[in-house]
């Protein structure tokens, strides 16, 4: 990743954050809200945890299971997992679950029981990507290696011309890397970068926390339910199961935000600029979709929203519904775009259009 930090314009004719930022103020003190969550978070962290505990103790209670019915509570336990990341996790690492600090603590932990790091979530996540978003060599989410192309920028390589069809099979695999390899590799980069988000602290506490998170997360998901005499193949297969299923579902709700074909790729100019304002910036990476879905609007934690939550990722998704409608209003009188797809549908066609298009296009690397 390319090291040289981008500085955003400080020039902004059309006063867009400024005057958007006032009628976002006023919503929440005129109405008497706190901007962090409410009673709807709470009782969807406990419907989601449940998805996520009560597959695993009927496992561990019943180690003779049909295989058929352990596969499908492995699959709804992927889809808890998805869940806790995208609704609990999530708010809490951004300080926006609750107006007590260690509450988002304790629920931006809960990404130790996910198979990630919460060092390395927030200075890839907070730091990295919602700073730098969409900008080549600098947001990791871009990223893939050489298996797919995300960018125009990127290097173009014959087989991706297929990457429409295989990186399907590929997303599934993101929060299984996570466990096994991607949290060692992140810790060491930035570590070496001397990258933090917040408090910084010392390598050798970090270190020793991955270290023993992994050791704790693997003694439960592999070794417990080995030992209660659910067979060891099983127990792999379903581990397989329940982080596939968490993969895809996290992997294309991210993709259809950033990669696909309204969003752009800014690079810094010659003395390092990005051509617009950090907010403004945003309204030309990330898109939104299906924000009239109630269900995707509860499950996706309102990332569906990515617009709202990329201007403002310290206000708790459960907003987003309503700080839309000043975005998308001061958006239209500053003649800026405001990019949104009706439905999740129409959203997962243009991405993996956008895919194919840039896998055909070797003209273009």
């Amino acid at each position: 990743m390319n090291t040289n930090t981008p500085i955003f314009s400080k020039k902004d004719d059309t006063k867009f954050f400024r005057t958007l930022n006032k009628r976002v103020n006023e919503y929440f003190k005129e109405n008497n809200i706190k901007r962090t969550g409410n009673w709807k978070l709470y009782l969807k962290t406990i419907i989601l945890f449940t998805l996520f505990i009560a597959p695993y103790f009927i496992i561990i209670a019943s180690p003779k299971i049909h295989f058929g019915i352990f596969i499908l509570l492995s699959i709804v336990l992927g889809i808890g997992m998805a869940g806790i990341g995208m609704n609990v996790m999530h708010d809490g690492n951004h300080g926006a679950y609750s107006t007590k600090k260690w509450v988002n603590k304790f629920m931006g932990g809960s990404i130790y029981i996910l198979a990630g790091n919460v060092y390395n979530w927030q200075v890839q996540h907070n730091v990295l990507h919602h700073t730098y978003t969409n900008i080549p060599g600098h947001d990791e989410d871009l990223d893939a290696g050489r298996v797919i192309r995300f960018t125009k920028t990127a290097k173009w390589e014959k087989f991706h011309k297929f990457q429409h069809y295989y990186s399907i099979f590929l997303y599934g695999l993101l929060t299984f890397n996570w466990s096994l390899t991607t949290d060692f590799k992140q810790m060491a980069c930035y570590l070496k970068r001397k990258l933090s988000y917040g408090e910084a602290k010392s390598p050798k506490i970090l270190w020793t926390t991955l270290v023993i998170t992994k050791i704790i997360y693997f003694s439960v998901w592999l070794v417990i339910p080995m030992v209660v005499g659910v067979v060891w193949w099983k127990v792999l297969i379903g581990f397989f199961v329940m982080h596939y299923v968490a993969g895809l579902i996290l992997s294309v709700v991210f993709q259809l935000a950033h990669i696909i074909d309204e969003t752009t790729n800014p690079q810094p100019s010659e003395n390092g600029e990005i051509e617009n304002t950090w907010a403004v910036h945003q309204l030309f990476t990330t898109v939104n979709f299906a924000p009239k879905n109630w269900l995707v609007n509860w499950y996706t934690g309102g990332l569906n929203h990515q617009i709202e939550h990329h201007i403002f990722p310290n206000i708790s998704h459960i907003h987003y519904d309503k700080i839309a409608e000043f975005v998308k209003q001061t958006a239209a009188e500053c003649n800026l775009p405001y990019h949104e797809y009706k439905t999740m549908t129409s959203a997962v066609i243009a991405h993996f259009k956008h895919l194919k298009d840039l896998g055909q296009k070797p003209q273009l690397a």
